[in-house]
C-alpha cells in the first residue's frame, strides 16, 4: 500500500542504476570517450573482471566445517538438563505463605482488592469503607 512512499534504496529490485543524465552534450560525449578508453585499457592488459572473479572463486579451497568444543570450555563436560529426582517435566516453585505474626488477616477493599490488615483499627476502617 505504501511502497511508493519508500526511498529507492529500500527497494528489493536489485542494484541496477537508472539512466545517467548529463548537463550538456559535451559532458555526455566526454563520458562516452572515457568509458571507451577504459574498456580499451582493460582489453590491452587482458583484464576481464567477471572472468577473473570466477577463476579466483573456483581456485579457492572448499569450505570445511568442523564442529568442536569452543575455546575455554572443558571437553567432555556434560551439564545435566534436570535433576533426577524430578518426576515431571520441570519442578514447580513452592507456593509462598505468610509465616509472620504482624498481619492479622486479609481484607477486601474496593472492587475485590485484597489488602493486608495489621491492626483492629485498619479492619474497622475497611469494614466501614473509610479511607484516610
Amino acid at each position: 500500500m505504501s511502497m511508493h512512499l519508500h526511498h529507492p534504496s529500500l527497494s528489493l529490485g536489485g542494484k541496477r542504476k537508472g539512466k545517467v543524465k548529463f548537463r550538456n552534450a559535451e559532458e555526455a560525449k566526454k563520458a562516452r570517450e572515457l568509458d571507451a578508453s577504459w574498456k580499451e585499457l582493460q582489453k590491452k592488459w587482458e583484464v576481464d573482471a567477471d572472468q577473473k572473479r570466477r577463476t579466483r572463486a573456483m581456485k579457492a579451497p572448499a569450505l570445511d566445517y568442523k564442529l568442536s568444543t569452543p575455546i575455554g570450555r572443558p571437553t567432555g563436560h556434560n551439564i545435566p538438563s534436570r535433576a533426577d529426582s524430578v518426576l515431571g517435566p520441570v519442578s514447580s516453585k513452592a507456593i509462598p505463605q505468610y509465616t509472620g505474626t504482624k498481619m492479622i488477616g486479609v481484607g477486601t477493599m474496593h472492587k475485590s482488592n485484597a489488602v493486608p490488615i495489621f491492626s483492629n483499627e485498619e479492619a474497622h476502617d475497611i469494614a466501614t469503607m473509610r479511607r484516610g
